[in-house]
């Protein structure tokens, strides 16, 4: 069993109805912590639900390279970014080593305005992801990390845990992920999808995060979108980390990746149904 556990969901902002489920599931304990997209249209709404008392301090920010229109200006000049139409489209392949200077300082304003935009609607953000894990991409990894690191926040690794990572594709990711421990000083450890912890081994270590889609089922239950269709996730948690101490990314000290805070256990968190 790993040590702890981060059950993260994404796409808090994206709409209504996902506002709703995420949370859903923060009040009834299945996950401990959410991402936030700053340029979406409920994104207002997820703010104001930030405050309540099950959300407050676990909401990151969801950094968004791919779906919608920018908040900053410089990634309108940045054709490999945006659209003639001022609309995001990231035509940057997953392979990608390098960016230009230009492309460069633009994905770090469009960083640092998505990040002020949450700011501004009074959620400070307690770690950093990315919509379609976008700081995968190599040099947009390192705008990234530096840039949590800079803000005292972790950012979340590349998916290491799952029974369908390839070699090639497992020696990236194990390059990608040392890179970003490095650049930003702390991170968990793994990260898996609801459907890895069906399929592979659990790791015996370590903090894990789950990164979670949630849905809504019958009976007021939680699912998932990597799950299949009425697949529990409330009960795949309960099943593979039950008595895992949970808690969420704005629990972890920077700087010695301490616990800043009491944790409980899995099965005391509301997630076993």
């Amino acid at each position: 069993m790993p040590s702890l556990v981060i059950v993260n969901a994404d796409d808090f902002g994206l709409d209504a109805p996902t506002n709703a489920i995420i949370l859903h599931a923060f009040q009834r304990g299945v996950i401990s912590s959410a991402t936030a997209m700053a340029n979406m249209p409920a994104f207002a709404e997820a703010c104001v639900l930030a405050q309540q008392p099950a959300l407050r301090d676990r909401i990151g920010l969801h950094f968004n390279l791919t779906y919608g229109r920018p908040l900053g200006r410089a990634l309108l000049d940045q054709p490999r970014f945006c659209t003639a139409d001022g609309e995001l489209d990231l035509c940057v392949p997953r392979r990608a080593l390098r960016l230009s200077a230009g492309e460069r300082a633009a994905v770090l304003d469009e960083l640092h305005a998505q990040w002020q935009h949450c700011l501004a609607q009074g959620l400070v953000p307690s770690h950093i992801d990315s919509h379609q894990h976008v700081h995968n991409i190599w040099p947009i990894g390192a705008i990234v990390a530096r840039f949590a690191r800079e803000r005292g926040v972790p950012i979340r690794l590349a998916r290491n845990v799952g029974s369908n990572i390839g070699v090639v594709k497992r020696v990236f990711k194990t390059l990608l992920n040392a890179r970003l421990k490095r650049l930003c000083g702390v991170t968990a450890d793994h990260v898996c999808t609801p459907a890895d912890l069906t399929s592979s081994r659990v790791p015996a270590q370590g903090i894990l995060e789950v990164v979670a889609h949630p849905s809504a089922l019958a009976h007021g239950d939680i699912g998932d979108e990597y799950l299949a269709p009425g697949e529990s996730l409330t009960q795949v948690l309960a099943r593979h980390l039950d008595g895992v101490p949970a808690l969420s990314y704005g629990q972890l000290g920077v700087k010695t990746r301490s616990v800043r805070q009491p944790v409980r256990p899995w099965a005391d968190s509301g997630s076993a149904g």
